[in-house]
């Protein structure tokens, strides 16, 4: 019931039903890891001023490199590659038209904290499970929050890039750290 006709994905990648926090990727990496750092980041040389991929500033890039990618490319979209077809990230702007078209309830489902995300036109609905998200030192606080990348470039900023972001009070987009593990929700046409 959204007015640009984009479908959500039921789970998140990993997830075998809607509860499951499933896999947790770094943004433009499609495979989950044990440590999100600088370090293990696959398009930075340890830091987040020594971008490899997806950059606009020279400043931020690996000797002053820059390509002026913006949005990520399908090999580097965990949806397209882990679940192929048409699906993909949703970009900042399909979280933005999600966020104003529907009715968010916090709720428990299966006895996981998230949000049911009811269509204001027809009532469809999806759960987003509070997963957390990943970084260096372990889990996030996993039933809390939760964080989903988009496959969004924070242009201003070009080490973070555009997620969503909830707590129980709470529903907002930002950008974050390109090297935190956060939850994939599929979209497609």
């Amino acid at each position: 019931g959204l007015p640009s006709g984009i479908k959500w994905a039921s789970c998140n990648v990993g997830a075998e039903k809607p509860e499951d926090s499933g896999n947790y990727y770094a943004w433009g990496e499609v495979l989950p890891k044990e440590d999100y750092s600088w370090a293990t980041y696959k398009y930075a040389n340890g830091n987040y001023n020594k971008l490899t991929k997806y950059c606009n500033n020279a400043s931020y890039g690996d000797n002053g490199f820059t390509d002026n990618k913006t949005t990520l490319a399908p090999k580097d979209d965990a949806a397209r590659v882990n679940w192929g077809g048409s699906w993909r990230m949703p970009t900042d702007a399909e979280w933005a038209e999600l966020i104003a078209n529907c009715t968010w309830t916090w709720t428990t489902q299966n006895g996981i904290n998230g949000y049911r995300v009811a269509s204001k036109t027809n009532s469809n609905s999806i759960f987003l499970p509070a997963a957390g998200d990943r970084t260096v030192t372990g889990l996030g606080s996993v039933g809390n929050n939760g964080s989903y990348w988009s496959s969004s470039l924070d242009e201003g900023s070009p080490f973070y890039a555009w997620r969503l972001y909830f707590y129980s009070s709470d529903v907002s987009r930002g950008s974050g750290s390109r090297f935190i593990g956060r939850s994939v929700r599929p979209v497609c046409p």
